[in-house]
């Protein structure tokens, strides 16, 4: 058994079975893998995969359990050239973060400039995508951690540390009726067409459950992944724009009125996800403390060694978390 070959029937079930594509992103052949696999299979007496011809069909119940066992393996082996380089040298090396445009735009660009600042020996890798798959890269131990609000719970082996907590406004252009209303109502908002961020982006499902509540059926125009985008197609009267405070800039947006919308649907919280069973190099507890100060090198480990949900939420219980 080679840990090639486990690598490579776990990018398999990472990319949908599909042989091609996982060569691709290996950079090798698919003959190759195939190959590997084969033989794998034959070590080990039983398939991993079904076939149908040449392709791949499903994963077997045993091959569930295999590929699970080689993710934690290849996971390990990450974490043991963690820990030699950071005995070598704790200031070179290189940090991955996956995030989403919202954190990537407007809460992290300050943050990273620091910690570059601080360890210009260390290579920052920004990946960016859904919550859910920001929360799988970290899952898999492709990043060494996810920043965003939503989608990470989905994943058991990822420990949410709460960094701050965020409010919504309204944008309208300068001139428009709602700039007139004393106090925002969510009937005010759902007279006009909306435009916000794709489900299960940016604190979404919060947005979606506070119209369910009420019994409100607004119109959504328009969605997309981009605050920048949302505030294009407002611009152009297309309708309302529903936004993370954060992404409103008093300069570049002066054009456009923000509207406080926190009594309308609550705070969210960003959170960082990280893998409970990860190697935390000195520069990754230093770029947390920078990014929400309140989440120091003990808290962190404290959370890591934690198992439970509500043993994580009795530790963070008490934390005041700064607003945006």
């Amino acid at each position: 058994m080679k840990l090639q070959q486990l690598r490579y029937i776990w990018e398999i079930s990472q990319h949908e079975l599909n042989v091609s594509a996982t060569a691709d992103s290996l950079f090798t052949s698919q003959p190759g893998i195939s190959k590997q696999v084969r033989q794998l299979e034959d070590e080990l007496g039983m398939r991993i995969f079904a076939r149908n011809g040449k392709h791949l069909t499903e994963v077997t119940e045993a091959g569930k359990q295999i590929i699970a066992l080689a993710g934690e393996i290849l996971g390990k082996v990450q974490d043991i050239r963690h820990i030699a380089q950071e005995h070598k040298n704790d200031k070179i090396g290189a940090l991955s973060i996956a995030t989403t445009h919202t954190q990537a735009r407007y809460a992290l660009p300050a943050i990273v400039q620091e910690f570059m600042r601080r360890y210009p020996g260390i290579k920052l890798n920004m990946h960016q995508g859904t919550p859910t798959q920001i929360a799988e890269l970290a899952s898999r131990g492709l990043v060494d951690m996810a920043i965003a609000t939503e989608g990470m719970e989905l994943f058991e082996n990822l420990v949410m540390l709460p960094c701050y907590e965020w409010n919504r406004c309204v944008l309208v252009p300068r001139g428009h009726p709602l700039t007139l209303a004393k106090e925002l109502r969510l009937e005010d908002v759902a007279a006009y067409p909306i435009i916000t961020y794709v489900f299960g982006f940016t604190g979404r499902s919060q947005l979606d459950q506070a119209f369910e509540k009420r019994r409100i059926h607004p119109q959504v125009a328009l969605t997309a992944v981009d605050a920048d985008v949302i505030k294009t197609y407002v611009r152009l009267g297309l309708g309302v724009g529903i936004v993370a405070r954060m992404a409103y800039d008093p300069v570049a947006d002066r054009d456009l009125v923000p509207l406080d919308a926190g009594h309308l649907f609550g705070r969210s919280v960003t959170k960082i996800g990280l893998r409970r069973d990860m190697f935390v190099r000195g520069f990754i507890f230093d770029f947390i403390q920078l990014f929400a100060p309140h989440l120091n090198r003990e808290l962190v480990e404290q959370a890591l060694a934690l198992r439970e949900k509500r043993d994580l939420d009795s530790l963070f219980r008490d934390l005041e978390l700064p607003v945006r």
